[in-house]
């Protein structure tokens, strides 16, 4: 008769395998995890500070590193840098009142948008120097853009002054946070935008710097006019004086001339008196009136005579020659 197998029939394995099992396997995990946490890696972008029983000692580079598991512990630090908006919400683009509306020097209200970049500078401090490093920085910001905003004009911010404004803003951020010792440090801050809080007033505000901008155009295009003509007027100086000079000549020419020819009919008048003053009456009646003719009276009112001028004028001349020759 074939016997009925029987799970209680099996031969049972013996209490002490399963435990000295159960201990061997706990042995290799606690192997595994103690190996497992005595490493750990750093980033290229990252700084690691190492705790000894939550003492910070040292500050691990990028890399492979040791610790002593159980008793260091690693925190690891975002070396690269961060940045955080103020006045405006990064993934909306949606303004924040609350941060962006200022007031200025000249007491005209503004919304100013601000980008702010920091970095770490000590990952310990950074740590353990304060509960929320970058919450403090952007206190720091904010109270600093408002301070500089509100020394400067409206019309600096809007145009002309946002170089400046930016480089006082992180010289008075950069200085407090050394006060503060956060561990972190300002890259820079750049005004992304600037405008005021209505469009009545953002019309007029663009009607100015439209006007600005014509005066700058118009004040550029009479500098060029005035450089253009300068060098033109110059040469129609340096013309003009020339014939002032080549005219000044002449006339001196002319003159000497002239005395030249007075000279010599003076030295004949006192010769020839008489005779010189009938040639220069002649002469003159010649050139006074060219052309005419004379009517000579006998006297009588009887008898007339129509002699051309210059036949008459000639044979007078010739015959004070002749006299002059006798």
């Amino acid at each position: 008769m074939a016997k009925n197998n029987n799970i209680y029939d099996m031969p049972r394995v013996p209490n002490e395998k399963i435990k000295k099992g159960i201990i061997i396997g706990v042995i290799v995990l606690f192997i595994v995890i103690t190996v497992f946490q005595s490493f750990y890696t750093v980033k290229e972008q990252e700084q690691a500070v190492l705790l000894t029983f939550g003492n910070a000692a040292t500050v691990s580079e990028s890399g492979l590193h040791f610790k002593i598991p159980y008793i260091q512990r690693v925190k690891k630090v975002d070396t690269t840098i961060q940045g955080f908006a103020m006045g405006y919400n990064q993934q909306t683009n949606a303004s924040i009142e609350n941060e962006s509306l200022m007031i200025t020097s000249d007491y005209n209200f503004i919304n100013v948008d601000f980008f702010i970049e920091y970095q770490v500078s000590d990952p310990i401090k950074a740590l353990y120097n304060s509960v929320n490093p970058v919450e403090i920085l952007k206190n720091i910001s904010q109270g600093c853009i408002r301070t500089v905003i509100g020394s400067t004009t409206v019309d600096e911010v809007l145009t002309t002054g946002k170089s400046e404004i930016q480089s006082k803003i992180k010289t008075m951020i950069s200085s407090k946070l050394e006060e503060q010792d956060l561990g972190i440090y300002l890259v820079n801050i750049t005004m992304q935008d600037a405008e005021p809080p209505t469009s009545q007033v953002i019309a007029a505000f663009k009607a100015v710097e439209t006007a600005k901008q014509g005066k700058e155009t118009a004040l550029n295009n009479a500098n060029k006019y005035k450089n253009e003509q300068i060098p033109a007027a110059s040469a129609n100086v340096d013309k003009i004086i020339r014939s002032a000079e080549a005219q000044k000549e002449k006339r001196i020419n002319e003159a000497k001339g002239q005395v030249a020819r007075f000279n010599a009919m003076y030295e004949q008048y006192i010769k020839f008196p008489e005779v010189t003053k009938q040639r220069m009456f002649y002469e003159t009646l010649e050139e006074v009136l060219p052309g005419l003719t004379v009517v000579i009276d006998s006297g009588d009112g009887n008898i007339q005579k129509l002699l051309p001028l210059e036949s008459f004028s000639k044979s007078v001349i010739e015959n004070n020659n002749e006299t002059k020759g006798e």
